[in-house]
């Protein structure tokens, strides 16, 4: 499959739960005919099955490589990164997972019992995985609190699944903007949440990367117990630096991604 085509059917996931990036993209639209896309993130478990390799392995095919490994203990996660030989024209890769093994032994038994124990495909034969969505059957809402009370991360994939949960616009490119602040006026100027914690902007110019988030969008999902209202996804902003030696920085920051999981947190 062409990158191109990975990437239209990634997006295509994405925006179908989060409706409100369309509306997003036409605000900077009259200005930005082509808007970059710096990276896609995408969430899943560490299991044989389903794990980073997995998800990694499509891009891998098509000429990425992983550059980066990250840690965020708190949050019982690990990550990579990929990036293509062509990095100006491919956007990079964020893979997560959490790590059931660090988790207790209730939010084990509850991802067990109701979604590894309830995978309805093999998910070998599925083309693109991370555009896939859940595979477990309609979700319990019950379940779903009692995952985020230890696991906000873990909740958010019980639902939703395999889908980017977030699209990133390159803000280096953006016509009429010269500051990540800029973006974030206008966007809340236009009504929308951003993600303040650790404050609205993460990261320095010091630190070669600044990002910011819009809140995830609340979307009616059907659970087993009726329609709740729970937090989908996000789109993130990000302004690359130049290092000392003339290069834009390519990699991104733990603690800057530890902040920027918590824009799919629920806000109650």
């Amino acid at each position: 499959m062409p990158i191109d085509a990975l990437f239209s059917a990634l997006w295509k996931s994405y925006v179908a739960v989060a409706p409100e990036v369309e509306s997003i993209r036409k605000l900077f639209a009259p200005q930005n005919t082509n808007i970059v896309n710096d990276h896609i993130a995408l969430r899943t478990l560490q299991h044989p099955l389903l794990g980073i390799d997995q998800l990694a392995a499509p891009f891998i095919a098509l000429g990425y490589k992983i550059e980066g490994h990250y840690s965020f203990k708190k949050k019982k996660l690990r990550a990579v990164h990929l990036a293509h030989s062509n990095l100006d024209a491919k956007p990079k890769v964020f893979i997560s997972e959490l790590e059931l093994k660090r988790c207790s032994k209730q939010l084990q038994a509850l991802i067990d019992t109701q979604l590894l124990g309830l995978l309805s495909e093999n998910l070998k034969d599925i083309e693109i995985l991370s555009a896939s969505g859940a595979h477990w059957g309609m979700p319990s809402y019950n379940v779903y609190k009692s995952l985020a009370e230890e696991s906000e991360y873990a909740a958010w994939f019980y639902v939703f699944g395999f889908i980017p949960n977030h699209f990133t616009v390159k803000v280096n490119d953006l016509m009429g903007f010269d500051t990540i602040e800029s973006v974030n006026k206008f966007l809340e100027h236009n009504g929308y949440l951003l993600n303040s914690v650790g404050g609205v902007v993460k990261g320095k110019p010091s630190d070669l990367l600044q990002q910011s988030s819009t809140m995830a969008s609340s979307v009616n999902v059907q659970f087993q117990e009726g329609n709740y209202a729970v937090p989908s996804c996000f789109y993130e902003f990000a302004l690359r630096y130049n290092s000392k030696n003339g290069e834009q920085f390519s990699g991104f920051l733990e603690g800057n991604a530890d902040k920027i999981f918590e824009s799919t947190n629920r806000l109650n």
